[in-house]
């Protein structure tokens, strides 16, 4: 009989002996692989922590006890155990359950997360908030050996270890990242330390040498250090020790026996403690065990499921293309539309490369996503020219204006998500010294199923109000290449925008350098001017075109620049219109629109031309985060498809006509 439809929440847990508890671990990865053949997702992450998700809800009791997961992508599990199962079909969907932990979804979701490195500081205020209240609530933090490198984990760790704040950390090491001493001495001796004669010893031999007269302190000193040295040469956490933090490892992340018996012993210790847990990720399913980058996050077809008592091997499905590499991949129904033109960032990589043949200035950099930028074609190539810095956003850009500043032609390649956290870096580093660093930012827009964390649509405002910094955008795949060039063809720190989403299929034009700051005139009209950044211009010309039919004549301006504008040709096209559009998948606050706002409003000032000339600014709205979905459902329900970009603009002008002191306004 099954057993994970029965399980309502954790408490169940505790009524099930090991044998079902193995059983439940083959069920929730036959769940998950089902469902992420249909949705998409983050498949290896998830099926790793299995049984490390099973242990710790059996031994903490969640939702009063919290678990934070860092980064969240790994949070299948948890929330197959945590009361939806019925709903775990809709994972990443519109309105569905999200791919990351949503506090909006369920109390045992600890914290909104989707960003590498955050939860060992999330926890630590958690246990901190706790111990001010007099709490008695357990916290858990499941990080990974990746995410704990990164700069913001460090400096957690450092401030855990020095306050001596009572939490559990699970290190989910399943990459290597952390080497372990592996053998009998090593597991030796973290049993020793995990058991309770082991620490009431330590304390009673302490306090007896420091009591011996005159030479105690000096004797309990070489005592310290002569166990620091054992400790040192049997296992690999002697940093964590340094640190003031108990290091246990290594467990075995797939043996629940060991693993109820470690964390349950190790919840009980004083102060902070790491345990270090190897795993495989993708465990349990071949095809992910074989290949773990590229089923990090995969897209597959529908399959025939393997009885619930097997641990299938995934041998009916076929590996994923270069498309399932990408973050998580959109569902298969997507993925086969979505793959049938390359996408802007193999567009990318490929000019890229072709530019890095003849220029040899020009080096690579990424933070730990070199398959997802594209910048592991690069890497290919120029083994000797690209630099991964692993989860390190802010080493990135600091490095970058080093590498400029030196006469090379750096190109970071981020997720617009990311790149986020390198604000300072980007103000006070790369602009500040207005060094030529060319800033890719992918995943610009709209990314969809991945939802809050991840959406591109805050870095366009952040960056406009920076100094030195050049941003462009391009209306189509082809354009992408040119602006690229333009890049190179100037001396100035440079952010070019371009979003996940697959080319329009356009043959290829021999690129050319655009100057900055000049944009594009497609078409002309009377009435109505549109002006758009980036792949966003291609819906307002249909948009336009919908206008069109019911009279309105509609000029479009392919701004190609957000910083600097092309004051003359939007100002000489703006002159008496009826109404100026400015179209950007980008929160509207501070944006693109608000730049030709500021414009419009300028020019108010000096020529009356311009004061009858209202402008209406169409993007995403900045009240709230944009939830997952699809991006063609999410595009759909912000009215940024172009349907809902002709519908804003009727219902503008409709608004125009019923305001008091306005000119008639009327089509044609």
């Amino acid at each position: 009989m099954p057993i994970l439809p029965n399980i309502q929440g954790p408490e169940d847990l505790r009524g099930l002996d090991e044998v079902q508890l193995a059983q439940l671990a083959v069920e929730i990865r036959e769940t998950i692989v089902r469902t992420v053949a249909s949705t998409g997702g983050h498949l290896g992450s998830s099926l790793g922590v299995v049984e490390l998700t099973i242990a710790l809800h059996r031994l903490l009791e969640s939702p009063r006890d919290r678990i934070v997961w860092d980064t969240g992508h790994q949070a299948y599990p948890h929330k197959l155990l945590t009361g939806r199962f019925e709903r775990f079909g809709t994972l990443r969907q519109l309105d569905g359950v999200g791919g990351f932990p949503r506090r909006s979804e369920s109390p045992h979701d600890v914290f909104d997360g989707g960003h590498a490195g955050t939860g060992l500081s999330i926890a630590e205020g958690l246990a901190e908030a706790r111990d001010l209240r007099h709490g008695l609530e357990r916290i858990a933090v499941v990080v990974g050996d990746a995410a704990l490198m990164s700069g913001l984990s460090l400096e957690a760790l450092n401030d855990i270890g020095q306050r001596q704040t009572q939490m559990l950390i699970v290190v989910n090491d399943n990459e290597m990242s952390i080497s372990p001493t592996v053998g009998a001495f090593s597991t030796y001796l973290s049993k020793i330390k995990l058991s309770r004669t082991w620490r009431q010893s330590k304390s009673a031999y302490d306090r007896t040498v420091e009591r011996v007269p005159v030479v105690g302190p000096h004797l309990l000193e070489l005592s310290k250090r002569l166990r620091a040295s054992v400790v040192q040469f049997a296992q690999p956490g002697q940093l964590f020790e340094d640190l003031g933090i108990t290091y246990i490892g290594v467990v075995p992340g797939h043996d629940l026996h060991a693993l109820l018996v470690t964390l349950s012993r190790a919840l009980a210790l004083p102060g902070p403690t790491i345990v270090h847990v190897r795993t495989q990720k993708g465990r349990g399913f071949r095809p992910a065990e074989t290949d773990q980058v590229g089923f990090h996050g995969a897209a597959l077809p529908p399959i025939e499921m393997a009885p619930a008592t097997d641990a299938y091997d995934g041998s009916r499905v076929p590996m994923p293309t270069e498309s399932m590499t990408d973050d998580a991949a959109p569902p298969a129904r997507v993925a086969a539309t979505a793959t049938k033109n390359p996408n802007y960032t193999a567009v990318f990589a490929a000019e890229l490369i072709e530019l890095a043949r003849t220029d040899r200035r020009i080096v690579g950099i990424t933070a730990g996503m070199p398959t997802g930028t594209g910048m592991s074609k690069f890497q290919a190539e120029f083994p000797d020219r690209m630099f991964d810095v692993g989860i390190a956003e802010q080493h990135s850009m600091a490095m970058a204006t080093g590498l400029a500043m030196g006469g090379m032609r750096p190109v970071v390649a981020l997720y617009s998500t990311f790149l986020q956290r390198a604000f300072d870096q980007t103000v006070h580093d790369v602009c500040q010294n207005d060094q030529p660093v060319l800033i890719a930012v992918d995943r610009s827009g709209l990314v969809g199923e991945d939802g809050t964390s991840h959406q591109g649509m805050f870095t366009l405002p952040a960056q406009r109000q920076i100094p030195n910094l050049v941003i462009a955008s391009p209306k189509d795949e082809q354009e992408l290449r040119s602006l690229l060039r333009t890049a190179f063809a100037q001396d100035h720190p440079f952010a070019l925008h371009y979003p996940r989403d697959s080319g329009f299929g356009l043959e290829p034009v021999k690129p050319s350098v655009i100057p900055v700051g000049q944009g594009e005139m497609l078409r002309e009209g009377r009435d109505l001017l549109f002006v758009g950044f980036g792949p966003i211009v291609m819906r307002a010309l249909e948009a336009a075109s919908l206008l069109e039919a019911e009279g309105w004549s509609v000029g479009v301006i392919n701004a190609r620049y957000a910083r600097p504008l092309d004051r003359q040709l939007i100002l000489d096209q703006a002159r008496g219109k009826r109404m100026v559009v400015t179209f950007e998948e980008s929160v509207v606050t501070g944006g693109f629109g608000s730049g030709i706002l500021e414009l419009v409003e300028e020019a108010r000032l000096a020529d009356p031309a311009y004061r009858d000339v209202p402008v209406r600014i169409l993007g995403i709205p900045g009240e709230r985060f944009v939830d997952h979905g699809s991006v063609a459902d999410l595009r759909r329900v912000l009215r940024l498809d172009a349907p809902g970009l002709a519908a804003q603009v009727r219902e503008s002008l409709e608004t125009l006509r019923a305001t008091p002191g306005r000119s008639e306004v009327t089509a044609g």
